[in-house]
């Protein structure tokens, strides 16, 4: 996801609820007489041992864009290199994000290609810190070494341009998952958030596209899709698909971003993971409301006073209004209600981490801001009894097994690598 950065907000701590994972997890990992301090630490530890994977991470327009030198720790942002080793992160998708506004005016092809060729840019500037991976295999010989490792997942199909030899020409240059559509319907699927369902789901080339994806051994990603467009992924698509940056819907009522009880269970009999978003707009019902009710507010004042939006003016409204109104931000607890609530419908195998840091503004919840803090949702899932076996396959072994599948998928057609 992409929005306009945020304003910084005063936080408000909310208490919730935990749903009891009705699943026999791993025993011995929340020992008797553990406190918070020793549960963290064993989460660091944790962090810094297995292969840790974010499948969403939308850092290349700040160091592509605004120039922001995240080979160092940076003040602004949710991510940079040594905030991510701090919290452990292995591997980085990076997201090569086109604006739908893009879609058919022949820019959101140039515009993905820049992006490409800033993340080659900045491994190839700290070859010490940053490394481009583009297989499992990759991942296996790289991790352990005190590298970021960025895969390239490319947030809407438009960059395909109608033509199939382009979703080659991608996978050339590293792209591992395409997320079909992003805000709006475009020449392959319809979207979520879009009104407009010219397609009834998938167009016909975008059913190729898929089939296209399998053959070559890019994964599909349905985030941002219609409950019908996914579905129909689903019934086409040979190897596991992946949903990179969702949250489960049971959470946030009538908000179709989010992946349905039905959807889940859809990917999960495909053999593929819900990689679960850690923004609260996706986490929290009462705070996605009261959001989408103050930016609402401030914009009908701004339009009303004749501010300028993007002004000094117009930012220091915000923040006295947001200084008034502080958002009941979640905390990291409730991003482990979405994971308990994945395994209790479809098993340990089927989820994993997408955080959308970098790409939704101010909204992540108490204890998760920013890279550096994987190890406390670590710490709240091992105090709810998941042992390390499991926890690694929802760190990252569970993106790996799939992504491992759809390399097989594609393996009789030569073309992995």
């Amino acid at each position: 996801m992409r929005i306009n950065p945020r304003v910084p907000r005063v936080r408000s701590q909310a208490i919730v609820g935990m749903l009891p994972v009705v699943l026999v997890l791993a025993a011995g990992n929340a020992r008797a007489g553990d406190g918070p301090d020793t549960l963290l630490e064993r989460a660091q530890q944790f962090a810094q041992q297995a292969i840790l994977v974010d499948t969403h991470i939308d850092a290349p327009y700040r160091f592509s864009i605004a120039g922001e030198d995240v080979r160092s720790r940076t003040s602004g942002g949710e991510f940079d290199y040594v905030r991510a080793r701090e919290g452990g992160l292995d591997v980085a998708f990076m997201s090569v994000y086109t604006p739908s506004s893009l879609e058919g005016t022949g820019l959101a092809g140039p515009k993905a290609d820049s992006l490409i060729a800033s993340i080659e840019h900045l491994a190839a500037s700290a070859p010490d810190r940053f490394v481009v991976v583009r297989s499992v295999a990759d991942v296996r010989r790289e991790a352990g070494k005190g590298k970021v490792l960025m895969a390239l997942g490319m947030e809407n199909g438009s960059p395909i341009e109608g033509r199939l030899e382009n979703v080659r020409r991608y996978y050339d240059l590293g792209v591992r998952y395409i997320t079909v559509a992003h805000a709006k319907s475009n020449h392959l699927s319809d979207a979520s958030y879009d009104p407009d369902r010219r397609w009834g789901g998938l167009s016909p080339f975008g059913r190729k596209v898929v089939e296209e994806m399998n053959r070559l051994g890019i994964m599909v990603d349905i985030s941002h899709l219609t409950d019908s467009a996914a579905m129909q992924i689903l019934r086409i698509s040979k190897a596991p698909v992946i949903a990179s940056h969702s949250s489960c819907r049971t959470f946030t009522p009538g908000f179709e971003r989010n992946i349905s009880d039905e959807l889940i269970r859809a990917v999960a009999a495909n053999g593929g993971v819900v990689q679960i978003n850690f923004s609260a707009i996706f986490l929290d019902d009462a705070f996605r409301r009261q959001e989408e009710g103050e930016t609402k507010e401030i914009n009908e004042h701004l339009a009303h006073s004749g501010v300028r939006p993007g002004s000094k003016e117009a930012k220091h409204f915000a923040e006295e209004y947001r200084h008034e109104h502080p958002l009941p931000f979640p905390t990291v607890a409730r991003v482990a209600d979405h994971i308990d609530h994945v395994v209790m419908l479809a098993g340990i195998d089927h989820v994993g981490f997408g955080s959308d840091f970098d790409g939704a503004g101010d909204t992540f919840p108490l204890g998760l801001k920013d890279v550096s803090q994987y190890p406390n949702l670590i710490a709240e899932l091992m105090r709810r009894g998941y042992g390390d076996e499991t926890l690694r396959k929802i760190c990252g072994g569970n993106l790996l097994r799939v992504w491992s599948a759809v390399e097989r998928c594609a393996a009789p057609e030569g073309d992995v690598r």
